[in-house]
């Protein structure tokens, strides 16, 4: 194992120094918390802790009346309209029983929403996504708000659901506590595949059925979806962040691997619940726990939603993480994966290859991480250089990973990068600053300089493919699209337009203060602008025709106009999305009236 990169540890001291203040005052907060040695319902009142028992059965109501072995709080996203969390429908059940086998109880404490962005891409649905992390945070608080508990189970796997989760729990964060992930779905048809079909049907040479016949193909069965995007990002978060167990990311659902890795997880946490060994989920997500994640963003080419929801998880922590660290990162640490959108491979095969097991060990002989972090493993993260298996009697065991990767199209060492740098970058420049993604994105396609094609709705893109208006080099500009806007739907509808555009061989970008998240692929899209045209950014002063250069080497987004006219602009208004009646979207309008700007996390929390 290398020293700690000089780079590495410079970001991580300055993260140290900026949150200095915020940071003592968080651990200070969770530390009134947790009180004295022993459990908070034992100060409850009769009244109190009696309805707190009372759906128990009659030992778990024994355990909780008399003694002080610990109750662990299950906070749970089951629903079955999502395919990830489907298979969650049976732990309530499986952890319960688990609890009783290492002396402890388990409830149910609450149930958070976790909408589908599958479902909801391109509809008005999609403008509540970003905000129901903020709801979900809450209702995560809700949840653990009732001094029963000693520890926490945390169910989720998708987009903002593990990001509300993370952000919920930190507000209890004196709580030890962990992850339990349920695994992706089996591969169906290559992404490649899936992707001819869209852009094929975006040139109406495909039918609508032939179309949802490659769709349900590939979105088949129970498990997350098997390509790179925000949900597995997340996993490999807290993974690498040492808030779930150890090669447990991407282990298929209803398996006996993936029940015995449960199991595991709930004896970490009634260990960690023991007032004589207690490890605080607050204490886990510390600094270097953070720099870690934004390192294994960058070594896999993970979504671009984590430079808003790293953000305010960081926040919720009492650490200052900015868009600024993620830039001084990214030039040292070399891109070690090729999953979808960014390769042909989906997770499983880059589990099949080596996995996080391989991704860690490689990141820490490079000193790219930090090794002496505290995880729900145990001290160090070299915990995490282990692959999980069922020994002869069915037990889990743990074995060293393999120092090669099992398929260097999809994984490399750190020795052999696809490439010796990071895919995320931060932009800068008269457009305000912005975030891009750009380990799919062709070498000669990392400067584009074109006119401006301005749209205040996705949909109108769409409506000029369709009248011919986009065979050109052009930077399509979506504005109006941030959060205070109209909440900072994702945008991924334009994706097999520009695609189809770029693979015509026309010079091809987009600038947005919306979202593409981490199915951003192999057109260059400047994201996350701010300040968002909503609130008088220079987005709002775009017309058609102006020359916009996007420079991902030299990070810049330029308007290529004279200053003084610019300033002589008068800015547009924009429109109010795509509300329609029924949406809900009038339930979120003290979100959209008091969210931050994107680079402080796009929330209200």
């Amino acid at each position: 194992m290398s020293p700690l990169h000089p780079v590495v540890a410079e970001v991580t001291a300055r993260l140290i120094e900026r949150s200095r203040e915020t940071r003592a005052a968080y651990l200070a907060r969770i530390e009134a918390a947790a009180g004295g040695d022993g459990p908070h319902r034992a100060q409850l009142s009769c009244g109190n802790l009696a309805h707190g028992f009372a759906g128990c059965s009659a030992p778990d109501k024994a355990a909780l009346r008399e003694g002080r072995a610990p109750n662990l709080g299950i906070v749970t996203a089951y629903n079955d309209m999502l395919s990830a969390h489907r298979p969650y429908e049976r732990y309530p059940a499986l952890i319960r029983e688990l609890a009783h086998q290492f002396g402890a109880t388990a409830q149910v404490a609450g149930g958070v929403p976790a909408m589908c962005d599958g479902v909801t891409q391109g509809r008005a649905g999609m403008e509540l996504s970003l905000f129901s992390r903020d709801v979900i945070a809450m209702a995560t608080a809700v949840a653990l708000s009732h001094d029963m508990f000693d520890g926490a189970l945390y169910l989720g796997i998708c987009d903002k659901i593990v990001p509300g989760l993370l952000i919920g729990a930190l507000g209890f964060g004196h709580l030890p506590g962990a992850f339990v992930p349920s695994g992706p779905m089996p591969s169906g048809i290559p992404n490649e595949q899936k992707s001819k079909v869209r852009q094929a049907y975006a040139e109406g040479k495909a039918t609508r059925e032939e179309l949802l016949e490659a769709e349900a193909a590939s979105y088949h069965s129970p498990g997350t979806c098997t390509f790179y995007g925000t949900a597995n990002s997340n996993q490999m978060l807290m993974e690498i962040m040492g808030l779930q167990l150890p090669g447990s990311s991407f282990v298929a659902p209803d398996t006996p691997l993936r029940d015995a890795l449960t199991r595991a997880a709930v004896q970490a946490v009634v260990a960690h619940a023991d007032p004589a060994s207690r490890l605080p989920l607050g204490h886990i997500v510390d600094e270097r726990a953070i720099v870690n994640g934004v390192v294994g963003l960058h070594a896999t080419g993970g979504s671009t939603n984590h430079l808003l929801h790293l953000v305010a998880m960081a926040r919720a922590a009492g650490i200052q993480l900015s868009w600024d660290d993620f830039d001084a990162l990214s030039p040292v640490v070399p891109l070690l994966a090729r999953v979808y959108p960014n390769g042909y491979a989906d997770v499983n095969q880059f589990h099949e290859a080596g996995g996080m097991a391989f991704l860690i060990d490689q990141l820490l002989d490079a000193g790219l991480l930090h090794a002496d972090v505290r995880t729900l493993a145990g001290k160090g993260l070299a915990a995490y250089t282990f692959v999980p298996e069922l020994d002869g009697d069915g037990r889990l065991a743990w074995r060293p990973v393999a120092k090669e990767s099992g398929n260097r199209g999809v994984l490399r060492g750190a020795g052999e990068p696809f490439r010796p740098d990071g895919g995320l970058r931060l932009l800068k420049g008269n457009l305000g600053r912005a975030v891009i993604k750009i380990s799919a994105v062709p070498e000669d396609r990392l400067l584009i300089e074109a006119p401006a094609i301005v749209f205040d709705d996705q949909d109108a893109v769409g409506a000029a493919f369709a009248r011919g208006e986009l065979n050109r080099d052009f930077v399509a500009v979506v504005r109006f699209q941030g959060p205070q806007a109209i909440g900072m739907p994702e945008l991924h509808k334009l994706t097999p337009t520009l695609a189809l555009l770029q693979d015509r061989g026309h010079r091809i970008a987009l600038v947005t203060d919306g979202r593409m998240s981490g199915a951003s692929g192999r057109v260059p899209a400047a994201i996350h602008v701010t300040p968002e045209a909503a609130a008088g950014g220079p987005l709002a002063r775009v017309r058609d025709g102006d020359m916009i250069r996007l420079d991902c080497t030299g990070g810049r987004l330029e308007l290529l106009v004279d200053a003084a006219e610019l300033a002589t602009r008068e800015p547009a208004a924009g429109s109010q999305g795509s509300h329609q009646a029924g949406t809900g979207r009038e339930l979120f309008e003290m979100f959209r009236r008091n969210a931050m700007n994107a680079d402080l996390g796009a929330g209200v929390l």
